[in-house]
């Protein structure tokens, strides 16, 4: 490839805010995407097709996404993704792509070919097309056996000056994407330390309830959501700044805490894109400190961030996390359709604002009491009887 590609990954915004990070690298080739690709996806890729979306002249990168190749090949499979590919796309009003293959020929090329027909017929232009495998690379837009000889070229990604530079601007690349997984599970023999922090946690918050409920307080409901809400909002500032939470039995009653979809959506409505740093932080080590029945939420909350500051990736495992705890969980489903169709992290607004979200909640609780206080209320009979 002959043109330059000045890169801004996705985690970027236009805007320069505190705790997101900009990255610019110049892409003057194939050795330079495919040192770059894995820290825009946040982890090395295998056996996979990864696309880029590019924008302008020379083009900027605006979208990343990946797909596992079937294996073995399947020309359906391949079909498809092909075709959701140039979905994606075309919904970002994207007309230059870049393409890489990752693995043998007999996975790579029938998915590979199947995306270039498609971008053709939908008029997108092909920048690059790479396979790569086993420490070498082969363009298929090149013909010249001096500089694409037929048994590849050799490459290092990690030497090159792209990696370095995005390592630099905090984008690391994980090994593969298990171990992107594995930065959400519980640390080695911590079940039963997790399950005892859990217990102690839905006791104190039991406990919490009906002392403030035998003292004349307000509804069960209402006790603990307001609770709950003061100590994540808690925890959300000592994240932002700068400080971390490693005590389990505290970690374990975020987790439970948020359990509550009050809590929950306050925590959502404050997750500003200035902060993503140090949400996904705060909201990794819940995750690692919860019993799994408590996992969904702030997995969720992980999936959003991860949407919000372009890492795609971290945020498809935060929800494969919070679907295996909790398979219909709503908030998970609903990031998880917004990332399928390709929607790029500016659409990760919030949904509402805190005091929206304690307004929205208000409304609910007023309903709620009316609805209760009409069903006490003692009909004709029962107040002649009584008096």
């Amino acid at each position: 490839m002959t043109d330059d590609m000045n890169i801004r990954h996705d985690s970027a915004t236009p805007m320069k805010r505190r705790g997101v990070q900009t990255s610019r690298v110049r892409l003057d080739g194939p050795e330079a995407i495919l040192a770059a690709v894995p820290h825009m996806l946040g982890f090395y890729p295998t056996q996979s097709l990864v696309v880029l979306g590019l924008s302008g002249r020379p083009g900027k990168v605006r979208v990343t996404f990946r797909y596992d190749l079937p294996d073995p090949a399947d020309s359906v499979l391949a079909a498809d993704i092909a075709e959701h590919a140039v979905a994606v796309l075309r919904q970002q009003r994207l007309r230059l792509a870049v393409v890489v293959g990752y693995g043998p020929p007999d996975l790579v090329t029938p998915v590979l070919a199947a995306v270039l027909g498609w971008l053709e017929v939908n008029r997108i232009e092909l920048r690059e097309a790479l396979r790569t495998a086993g420490g070498r690379y082969w363009s298929v837009l090149c013909e010249d056996p001096a500089c694409c000889p037929p048994e590849g070229v050799p490459f290092d990604p990690c030497s090159h000056p792209a990696a370095a530079a995005m390592v630099e601007a905090g984008m690391d690349a994980l090994p593969d994407r298990a171990a992107l997984s594995r930065t959400l599970q519980p640390p080695a023999g911590s079940a039963d330390r997790i399950r005892a922090s859990t217990r102690m946690a839905e006791q104190r918050l039991c406990d919490l309830g009906t002392r403030q409920w035998a003292e004349g307080g307000d509804d069960l409901q209402q006790i603990t959501a307001t609770a709950g809400r003061a100590a994540v909002q808690r925890a959300i500032r000592r994240y932002r700044d700068g400080g971390t939470i490693t005590n389990g039995d505290q970690l374990a009653w975020l987790a439970v805490l948020l359990a509550d979809l009050r809590v929950r959506d306050d925590a959502w409505a404050r997750m500003d894109p200035a902060f993503t740093d140090a949400h996904q932080r705060l909201w990794t080590d819940v995750i690692r400190g919860a019993s799994t029945e408590y996992v969904a939420a702030p997995a969720s909350l992980l999936a959003f961030v991860g949407w919000q500051s372009g890492k795609g990736s971290l945020a498809m495992v935060a929800i494969e996390r919070a679907l295996a705890a909790r398979p219909g969980y709503s908030m998970a489903r609903l990031i998880a359709g917004a990332l399928q169709a390709g929607l790029p992290p500016s659409a990760a607004r919030l949904p509402m604002s805190p005091s929206q979200v304690a307004a929205s909640y208000a409304v609910q609780d007023e309903k709620r009491r009316r609805e209760a206080s009409a069903g006490r209320r003692p009909g004709k009979r029962q107040r002649a009887r009584a008096s």
